[in-house]
């Protein structure tokens, strides 16, 4: 091994130096010659403009993340870079605070005072799940912009049907299986794209009865999120077994709530807006997945971008 092909990585104050860092001692073009690449010189003027943005912030955010997991938060560590991704496209420093659900229900809706957004991510399991639904209402009642993810949409949801749309007890039958209005249940079949019949009930394995992967999702035009994405169908990945249940989806829509994404097949609801608000929006699928500190996500930098305007008194 010739003396020039060993690479010193040092540590630096921030990730997204690490490209330069390495081009500066030659690595790009050892890789090039020892393959017999034939290869453009690297262009890594998207990195320079990333580490640009993260140098030179223009204010700052707190949002709150109000979840179950935040004794570890590595467990968020998608949805904290994503933040961190809106941050950037936004030149805000985006500050995290984090509510364990159960916090809220024991010590009060106090916690959230002065946040200048909400955030309810994934999880399993019912606990915590109240504290999350309380969490829902408190920026539904005091026009926090919100973003639900995943199981922070469903709590979204039965939040609107219990104390907006008057469907008193809604909740989940994964949590609550004698609920007067299971809002969201286990559906027992879909079709995807292809037209392949997915099944599942009850007895299956949870593994194999999610819905998993990049899916195909329909956005309805002149919706906040068909702004965010600039099209009239994304790919998202999803990780959940629950759906919303559209025999009582009808219910929550003759209240105000709008569906603003649909699957493939748009039988299910992928993505619920609230237009009595100026910026509520939860989504079935993790968007968190699919966010690069270089472009971003529509959904995150939306969210970012509201919580600034909220911080300012300018969100209307």
């Amino acid at each position: 091994m010739s003396e020039k092909a060993v690479i010193s990585l040092k540590d630096v104050d921030s990730i997204y130096k690490i490209p330069a860092l390495l081009r500066s001692q030659g690595l790009d073009e050892l890789v090039v010659k020892r393959f017999g690449l034939e290869c453009p010189p690297s262009d890594l003027s998207e990195w320079e403009q990333v580490i640009y943005e993260e140098a030179n912030p223009m204010g700052e955010v707190t949002i709150g993340m109000v979840g179950k997991y935040i004794e570890l938060p590595d467990a968020y560590k998608s949805v904290n870079e994503a933040l961190k991704h809106g941050g950037l496209k936004n030149r805000l420093t985006v500050n995290i605070k984090y509510i364990d659900s159960q916090d809220l229900e024991s010590k009060g809706l106090g916690l959230l005072e002065g946040l200048d957004a909400i955030l309810v991510p994934g999880g399993f399991g019912e606990r915590g799940v109240e504290g999350k639904i309380m969490a829902a209402r408190y920026a539904r009642e005091n026009r926090v912009p919100y973003l639900g993810i995943c199981l922070g949409m469903q709590v979204a949801l039965i939040e609107y049907a219990r104390n907006v749309a008057g469907l008193e007890g809604a909740h989940s039958s994964e949590f609550d299986p004698k609920s007067p209005y299971p809002v969201v249940g286990l559906i027992t079949e879909w079709v995807d794209e292809e037209g392949n019949v997915e099944v599942r009930d009850e007895g299956s394995d949870l593994g194999g009865t999610m819905r998993l992967g990049a899916q195909l999702c329909h956005l309805e035009p002149g919706s906040k999120v068909h702004a965010l994405y600039g099209s009239d169908t994304i790919y998202e990945r999803h990780r959940h077994r629950y759906e919303v249940n559209n025999r009582l989806l009808p219910k929550m829509e003759a209240a105000g709530l709008k569906v603003t994404g649909r699957s493939a097949d748009k039988k299910l609801v992928e993505i619920i807006e609230n237009p009595d608000h100026p910026w509520f929006v939860a989504a079935q699928f993790h968007p968190e997945f699919t966010s690069t500190p270089r472009d971003g996500h529509g959904l995150f930098a939306g969210f970012v971008k509201a919580a600034g305007q909220y911080q300012q008194g300018e969100l209307e």
